[in-house]
């Protein structure tokens, strides 16, 4: 579980400064499907970056299973965040000369795996994922939808606790976003945490929870109703 406790978020000094968050109270509970949802400008990229201990608030604390976060060094932000966290972005982000098996096993590298093993561990979830078949090729003879399921496969190879994925449709179309999002349902129907940066009403209706920002602002709440306007009013 993930706590935030007053926190703010200030860029900048004096009157330039930007206050993104503001006095922001939300938890994301272990093992459920939340939704941070805002327009562009809102806030979500910032609250999604302290989530995922990216970032630091300017002020307010951040909580993950009883630790303090904001008490611990860079390096020891680091290294909790390779061991807990995957992240999967809206431009995926994959080294296009790489194989499909190398992209995912990068994590793997980066955590001091033997090869065997991490060329193992790599091939079961992309295989779990429907892209065994893919192993062998570039990232960059993909489509779009492609890439972005092994950018999933590559934040989950590390068997992390929490997924966060910023806006990972905003690049496909609706049948590739609509195979994307149930793919994330199923990560969190299986125990992990996932928390969705988005902008999108439909996207946001998926999740458990949803986070609704405004100007910095955090309210949360539960699932959205059918055909419900959560920009309304």
């Amino acid at each position: 579980m993930i706590e935030l406790r007053n926190v703010n978020k200030i860029y900048g000094k004096g009157d330039g400064a930007v206050h993104a968050l503001k006095d922001v109270n939300i938890t994301v509970h272990d093992g459920k499907f939340t939704a941070i949802l805002g327009k562009s400008g809102s806030g979500k990229s910032t609250l999604m970056n302290i989530i995922g201990a990216l970032d630091s608030p300017t002020s307010g604390e951040v909580f993950a299973d009883g630790k303090c976060l904001t008490a611990l060094s860079q390096n020891e932000l680091a290294a909790y965040r390779n061991k807990t966290t995957g992240f999967v972005f809206q431009s995926f982000y994959l080294e296009p000369t790489f194989t499909v098996l190398e992209n995912v096993a990068m994590p793997l590298i980066i955590a001091g795996m033997k090869r065997k093993e991490r060329e193992e561990r790599a091939r079961a979830v992309l295989e779990k994922l429907g892209l065994g078949d893919k192993i062998k090729k570039r990232a960059s003879e993909l489509s779009g939808g492609q890439k972005q399921r092994v950018s999933i496969a590559r934040a989950l190879v590390h068997e992390p606790s929490l997924v966060l994925a910023d806006e990972p449709t905003g690049n496909l179309d609706s049948k590739n976003g609509s195979e994307v999002m149930a793919l994330l349902r199923e990560i969190a129907d299986s125990g992990k945490s996932v928390v969705l940066v988005t902008h999108n009403h439909a996207d946001a209706a998926c999740a458990d929870e949803v986070i609704f920002l405004k100007d910095g602002v955090a309210a949360m709440r539960g699932p959205l109703l059918p055909g419900e306007d959560p920009y309304g009013g």
